[in-house]
């Protein structure tokens, strides 16, 4: 499994294009809007090849090569796909690393894409099993499980 470091700040799928002397992969617009980019600036980028067994989207009338120049016309819901969906499900039972504390006095624990799940009287270093009971777009609240 590929480690994925906290400071990742954005996670999307692209086609690479070739264009005259280069190659260019778009940055959706909702990735602007969301802060995770900004134009002008640089930026460090890892590119993770298809994963085997995963569907690859078919082209649509409107994402399909145009004939006579060779260029693909994207739909407005490719360029902005919006943000992920959060990575755990309200109900969903798991185990999780408690890395630090919150102001509050609160355990969290960081799942994937850097997700955080904030566990009421855990401390760092502890793994419980808990329960997630609330999820937001940015961050999940969970009970710790009796054992």
């Amino acid at each position: 499994m590929v480690e994925i470091p906290d400071s990742l700040r954005s996670l999307f799928t692209a086609t690479v294009e070739e264009r005259e002397d280069s190659y260019v992969i778009e940055v959706p617009k909702s990735e602007i809007e969301h802060d995770a980019a900004a134009p002008g600036e640089t930026y460090r980028v890892a590119i993770l090849p298809q994963v085997s067994g995963e569907p690859t989207p078919a082209p649509t009338e409107e994402t399909a090569p145009a004939e006579s120049t060779g260029e693909t016309t994207l739909t407005q819901a490719d360029r902005e796909p919006g943000p992920p969906a959060p990575p755990v499900d309200e109900g969903e039972v798991r185990e999780v690393a408690i890395e630090s504390v919150g102001d509050q006095g609160d355990g969290i624990a960081k799942v994937e894409r850097g997700y955080v799940v904030i566990v009421p009287g855990a401390e760092p270093g502890d793994k419980p099993t808990v329960e997630i009971e609330q999820v937001k777009e940015n961050v999940a609240f969970a009970r710790v499980v009796p054992q």
